[in-house]
């Protein structure tokens, strides 16, 4: 009897020790089960294009309800304002964010992942080498530079980082000769020195041990690629890609005004036109008003070959160049493009013109290169050489033009600037072209 009772309390409590490690169990398990991460590549280079990208990858991890979003960084930097952008909605993101530095994170590059809650860099990877320059490769002005500055520091205060080193990286006048970055040399950190001095929470060689880093081994992962018109967007956002829509742009309208007809230059400058407002409106720069306001130029512009005066076309030209600083969202960079846009289009039109324009067929088609000359039996005035040495009497005043008779032929003539009477004898000076000089005989 004691026996069976021994054997049922070991049963019941083995199965209460069962249930119990269930119920240990069960919440750790649902919670691993809930957890979401997503994977999100930052490459090439930084433009506003990519913000539009990064916004909606992370606009969609929000609402699935992810746990973190993982930057998968590998850029050599880009536009400043771009990447001040893109720092913003990062700090702002309610959700946990960690820049995965697979390569390098230069310049603007280097801004994003601080401006994300963790770092973690892959063996050697670079972070660093953040200066300011402008569109010619020359170092910004200081106004520039100093909002740089501030901006970078503040990124790194925001998440507990040294800001010297953030501030190095932007400054080669900061002297860290430990770090191989003494002055005169922009701070470039690699993998081992950036977990060093607390830049990077570690080096992580694949992305199961960045998520056992974060503590997500168990979460599902799901990554956000660029759809087609994002890439599209981002390649026509690109600063260098800006101006030479621009020149095609204006070279093929300039081309076509000159063309009877619409054909191949007023097609390819639409279209140039019309690919950096749909870049820009997909990136979320240019909105329908902007679209609506270009519209109008074209249709002023069309209207200035039609109506009288060049009202018009002013105010076409005006409106055409109003849409493009509004689509752009930078007036130094639109102002930059626009520039060499008139520019490259004005040396290609000469060229065009003085160069080719009697070798090329399409050319010889819109620009007049017959002449009509003497040689050739064409006279624009028939040339009285004749009449030199002639004498003739003044029908009328000369006043200092008048009507003189030869013999039997009335001809307008002018005097040297005398008043001459009617009636008065006359001899011809000269004859220029059909103006034929008379002075009064004594």
């Amino acid at each position: 009897m004691k026996g069976g009772i021994l054997i049922l309390r070991k049963i019941i409590s083995t199965v209460a020790l069962l249930l119990g490690l269930v119920l240990c169990i069960l919440p750790q398990t649902s919670k691993s089960s809930n957890d979401l991460v997503y994977i999100v590549p930052v490459e090439d280079t930084v433009e506003k294009g990519l913000y539009a990208f990064l916004e909606r990858a992370i606009n969609t991890a929000e609402e699935n309800g992810a746990d973190a979003v993982i930057l998968e960084v590998n850029t050599p930097g880009g536009a400043v304002d771009a990447a001040a952008k893109i720092g913003k909605l990062l700090s702002d993101s309610p959700i946990k964010t960690v820049a995965w530095v697979n390569n390098q994170a230069l310049s603007a590059g280097a801004y994003i992942s601080l401006n994300a809650d963790e770092i973690y860099m892959v063996p050697g990877s670079t972070m660093g080498s953040a200066a300011i320059i402008d569109t010619e490769g020359n170092a910004a002005d200081k106004k520039a530079q100093s909002y740089w500055l501030a901006a970078m520091k503040t990124a790194a205060e925001q998440y507990g980082r040294d800001p010297k080193f953030a501030l190095a990286m932007a400054d080669e006048n900061i002297d860290l000769p430990e770090l191989g970055a003494e002055k005169g040399k922009l701070l470039t950190l690699t993998a081992e020195q950036a977990e060093e001095i607390g830049y990077s929470e570690g080096t992580v060689t694949t992305k199961e041990e960045l998520l056992k880093k974060i503590g997500l081994e168990s979460a599902e992962v799901r990554s956000v690629e660029e759809s087609f018109a994002e890439k599209l967007a981002r390649f026509i956002t690109h600063p260098v890609v800006v101006p030479i829509l621009l020149t095609i742009g204006s070279l093929g309208l300039v081309v076509e005004l000159y063309s009877p007809g619409f054909g191949l230059p007023g097609f390819m400058g639409l279209s140039s036109l019309l690919l950096f407002f749909y870049g820009h409106t997909v990136a979320g720069l240019a909105g329908y008003e902007t679209l609506l306001l270009f519209a109008l130029g074209i249709v002023l512009i069309v209207l200035e070959l039609f109506l009288p005066g060049a009202i018009w076309g002013v105010l076409g030209v005006i409106a055409v160049i109003g849409s493009l600083f509004l689509a752009s969202g930078n007036i130094v960079h639109m102002t930059i493009s626009i520039l060499i846009a008139i520019v490259v289009s004005l040396v290609v039109s000469i060229l065009m013109v003085k160069v080719f324009g009697k070798k090329m067929k399409f050319l010889r088609r819109i620009i007049l290169t017959d002449a009509t000359k003497t040689e050739q039996g064409y006279v624009s005035n028939k040339n009285r050489l004749d009449l030199i040495g002639m004498e003739g009497v003044a029908l009328t005043d000369l006043r200092p033009s008048g009507t003189v008779l030869f013999e039997e032929e009335r001809v307008d003539v002018v005097t040297e600037g005398s008043f001459i009477k009617k009636g008065s004898k006359v001899k011809v000076l000269k004859t220029e072209g059909a103006r034929i000089v008379v002075r009064i005989l004594e």
